[in-house]
């Protein structure tokens, strides 16, 4: 469905990486966009930028999402906002999980329970959630997010299936290794994680993927473009360990699955 048959949009994380340059091309398509994420004063310099709507709502305040999706109609919701907490399940703690499941999950549930029975009834709608290639990859030390990205991958192949015979389309991104702020979030905004992360690496950039989602959702209506995994061209989602029972086990992550 072309972007014209298409009013609103929802972006949430939108005040930087992905989530802004979703909200930025939107923008530039013509829709009314409606940017969410927590930081007041990067949504205002974006909303001067772009001329998007903002909203200071943490995407954890299900009272507040509730009334933002009761007083518009959203045609179209980009389930972006996440973190992560790298740490192996092992040496899990509370507040970690709690964190990713709310952030990462029950957001993104209550946000389709809100937005996609209207979808349903006006028989037009766009579904896009951004995983990640940790929904089907295994990395070291990143347990709780690869669960919760697992469950955002089932949810969006089974939106296709609740919302079976009605134009409401789902598209999920999963993005690798990105150049967004997303490392400097998790592992400290520092010379060393820029350079273990971003220096010297071919990565796509947040507005490659925000072209991708421009795309799936450009689509013709009978084109629902339902899995789009995007990563650099030098990374593989590839490893093999094999160890001896009496081999100190000293597991050392690989790649971080940037997203976000």
């Amino acid at each position: 469905m072309p972007f014209s048959d298409y009013k609103t949009a929802l972006v949430t994380g939108a005040s930087s990486g992905i989530g802004a340059a979703v909200v930025e091309r939107f923008c530039k398509e013509g829709l009314e966009v409606h940017a969410l994420a927590r930081s007041k004063s990067a949504l205002e310099e974006l909303s001067q930028r772009t001329g998007c709507t903002v909203h200071a709502i943490d995407v954890t305040d299900t009272e507040a999402l509730t009334d933002l999706t009761r007083s518009v109609p959203f045609d179209v919701l980009v389930n972006n906002a996440g973190v992560d907490r790298p740490r192996s399940f092992l040496n899990a703690q509370e507040d970690d999980i709690d964190l990713l499941v709310d952030v990462n999950l029950r957001a993104v549930l209550h946000l389709c329970r809100l937005v996609v029975p209207g979808m349903v009834a006006r028989d037009r709608g766009h579904v896009i959630n951004i995983s990640s290639i940790a929904a089907a990859y295994h990395f070291g030390g990143n347990s709780t997010y690869h669960a919760t990205k697992a469950a955002v991958s089932m949810l969006s192949g089974q939106l296709r299936v609740d919302a079976f015979g009605k134009r409401v389309r789902v598209t999920e991104i999963c993005p690798g290794r990105v150049a967004t702020d997303i490392f400097a979030h998790v592992h400290g905004d520092s010379p060393e994680t820029h350079e273990r992360f971003i220096k010297g690496f071919e990565l796509p950039e947040a507005k490659d993927i925000a072209d991708a989602i421009a795309f799936a959702v450009s689509a013709p209506i009978a084109v629902n473009i339902g899995h789009m995994e995007i990563t650099p061209t030098m990374q593989v989602p590839a490893g093999l360990m094999t160890t001896r029972p009496e081999a100190p086990q000293t597991p050392v992550p690989t790649t971080s699955p940037s997203r976000t």
